[in-house]
C-alpha cells in the first residue's frame, strides 16, 4: 500500500505533502493564494489516505487538523511497530502457500508473488532464486513434470519465466482433459447406438419369426 501511495502522489506531484524534501523542511508557502492551494492539496491527500486504509486504521490514526504528513508518520509508526509479527505471519504464509488453495496456475503465482512483495517491504526481500523454488515445491501432481525441469535448470529461470512455462502446461493440461471428455463422449454415443442397432435388429428376427409360425 505504501508503495503504491507514494507513486501515486508522485504522479500527482505532491509526495512533498506525505515525505518531505531531503533538507527536511517542507517549505512554506510565500503568499496567500499558494498557501490556499497547499491546505487543498493537502486536505485531499489526507482523503486518500483515509479512503484506501482499513476503518480501524482510520480509526486509529484520526484526529482533528491533521496535515497529510502527519498521518503518514502516524501510519509509518504503526507499521514499524507490528514490522516483526509481520514478519513472522509472512514468512509462515510464503513457506506455507500451496497450488491445491487455489483455482489457477496465475492466483497461485500472483498470492506468492504479493507475499514476497510484502516481506521485501518489511525489509526481509525473497530473492529470485528462493521464489522459484517456493513456487514449485508445492504444485500439484499433474505439474510435477515441468516443477522438475524448473528446478533442473541452471540458473533457475526467472519467477515470471517460470510462471510462464506453468500457464502453458496448465493450458496443455486442460485441452487434453477436453479432448478426453470429447472421447468419452463420443465413445458413449457410439455404444449406446451399437446398443439401439442391435436391440432393433432383434426386434426385427423376432417379428419375422413371429409371422413364419403363423404361416406354419
Amino acid at each position: 500500500w505504501a508503495e503504491l501511495f507514494k507513486i501515486h502522489t508522485r504522479s500527482h506531484r505532491v509526495i512533498d505533502h506525505i515525505i518531505p524534501p531531503r533538507d527536511g523542511k517542507q517549505k512554506a508557502p510565500p503568499t496567500e493564494g499558494e498557501t490556499e492551494l497547499w491546505l487543498t492539496l493537502d486536505a485531499t491527500i489526507l482523503q486518500w489516505i483515509y479512503a484506501t486504509i482499513s476503518h480501524d486504521l482510520l480509526h486509529t490514526i484520526l484526529e482533528p487538523d491533521t496535515t497529510a504528513m502527519e498521518a503518514w508518520n502516524r501510519l509509518r509508526d504503526i507499521f514499524q511497530d507490528n514490522k516483526h509479527s509481520r514478519v513472522v505471519t509472512l514468512e509462515y504464509d510464503f513457506t506455507h502457500t500451496a497450488m491445491k488453495a487455489f483455482s489457477s496456475v496465475s492466483a497461485y503465482c500472483q498470492h506468492l508473488k504479493s507475499l514476497s512483495d510484502q516481506l521485501k517491504n518489511v525489509g526481509f526481500p525473497v530473492d529470485n532464486s528462493r521464489l522459484v523454488l517456493q513456487l514449485v515445491s508445492s504444485l500439484t501432481e499433474p505439474y510435477k513434470g515441468v516443477a522438475t525441469l524448473i528446478r533442473q535448470s541452471d540458473p533457475l529461470p526467472q519467477f515470471y519465466q517460470a510462471r510462464s512455462m506453468l500457464v502453458l502446461e496448465e493450458s496443455g493440461l486442460k485441452k487434453a482433459a477436453q479432448t478426453s471428455s470429447s472421447a468419452m463422449v463420443a465413445r458413449d454415443s457410439d455404444e449406446s447406438q451399437d446398443m439401439s442397432d442391435h436391440s432393433s435388429t432383434r426386434r426385427t428376427n423376432n417379428g419375422g419369426k413371429r409371422y413364419s409360425n403363423r404361416g406354419n
